[in-house]
């Protein structure tokens, strides 16, 4: 190949990347921005004060996040000794997809991860499967905790009056279950792997169970500091007892696994607050807690401009190479 072709190649990739980052971004940037504009104007419409609880809320909500980078590099490095992720690179990796969370379907979550995987020579059938975990982990560490809660305080009236919304997330633990149970997982992913790639997947790539049931409970942590933040806005808006901080946090818990679960909604607007509208309903006025709702919609989204700005920063330190 000559010089000139070769360099045409590489004025075409450029442009294409570039071209790609900007549609990407600008995806992204529509909906961070009508979300933060429709959420903003409802809550200064109820003339609220401002509370430094919402600023403990706002860290908390964005801490979370690399929280669940470095598990899912635990998960990584697990599956794939020899690979060298940094704490850097994984929170960098997890902030980036989390933002892309607004683009429908998780898609772009994926691919961002996929690519990286790529940079460093990680298969991408690993980084695959270790997407598949870290998001069944969530939703297990989000699902199976709240429910409980919301039985023991509520008891099983408020699945059975509400049986879309509640019960089916928690009639899919079954499936999710399932996923730590190498044996079984294993065999689900080679099957797929041999109609459709026509490869094998190698045993390696997939946790013990033991491994799992420890990765499963870890990602109890991000979901605590999601629990504690809604709790910290609830607080801030209406008078609630000790005895209600558990079923706050649940409830927000549950409600945030449920917009995933809504996977052609950008970041689950809409079906989040409505299960935090139904769950909070049983303790408090319902306009107090569309008010919490909304109010937790918006500090999230802030928390996700934190996200970008420590994206921001903490990518200009990776190697060019390897950035996410």
């Amino acid at each position: 190949m000559s010089d000139a072709s070769a360099a045409r190649r590489r004025r075409r990739r450029t442009i294409l990347r570039w071209t790609l980052t900007t549609v990407v971004v600008g995806v992204v940037g529509y909906f961070f921005a009508t979300t933060l504009a429709a959420n903003w104007t409802e809550v200064v419409e109820q003339g609220l004060e401002f509370s430094w609880l919402w600023v403990a809320a706002t860290a908390l909500f964005a801490l979370a996040v690399p929280f669940t980078g470095l598990l899912w590099a635990r998960i990584l490095r697990w599956l794939e000794p020899t690979a060298r992720v940094s704490a850097r690179e994984a929170t960098a990796v997890q902030a980036a997809s989390w933002l892309l969370k607004y683009v429908p379907g998780q898609v772009g979550s994926v691919v961002n991860k996929v690519l990286w995987g790529g940079r460093k020579s990680i298969s991408r059938m690993l980084i695959v499967i270790s997407f598949v975990y870290e998001n069944v982990f969530l939703q297990l560490a989000s699902i199976a905790p709240s429910a409980i809660i919301l039985l023991v305080s509520l008891g099983p009236e408020i699945f059975g009056r509400n049986f879309t919304l509640l019960l089916l997330p928690v009639l899919i633990l079954v499936p999710l279950a399932l996923v730590a149970w190498k044996p079984l997982f294993h065999r689900a992913v080679n099957f797929a792997a041999r109609r459709a790639l026509k490869q094998e997947v190698p045993e390696r790539y997939f946790l013990s169970t033991p491994r799992a049931l420890v990765s499963a409970f870890e990602f109890i942590g991000p979901r605590v500091l999601n629990g504690i933040g809604f709790v910290l806005i609830a607080a801030s808006v209406a008078e609630i007892t000790p005895a209600e901080w558990l079923p706050f946090a649940a409830a927000y818990v549950l409600a945030g696994a449920i917009g995933i679960l809504a996977v052609f909604v950008p970041s689950g607007i809409g079906v989040r607050e409505a299960v935090i509208v139904l769950i909070l309903g049983q303790y408090i006025p319902t306009t107090e807690a569309i008010v919490i709702a909304l109010l937790a919609r918006l500090l999230s989204t802030l928390a996700d401009a934190l996200i970008a700005l420590y994206y921001a920063a903490v990518r200009r330190t990776i190697p060019k190479e390897i950035r996410p």
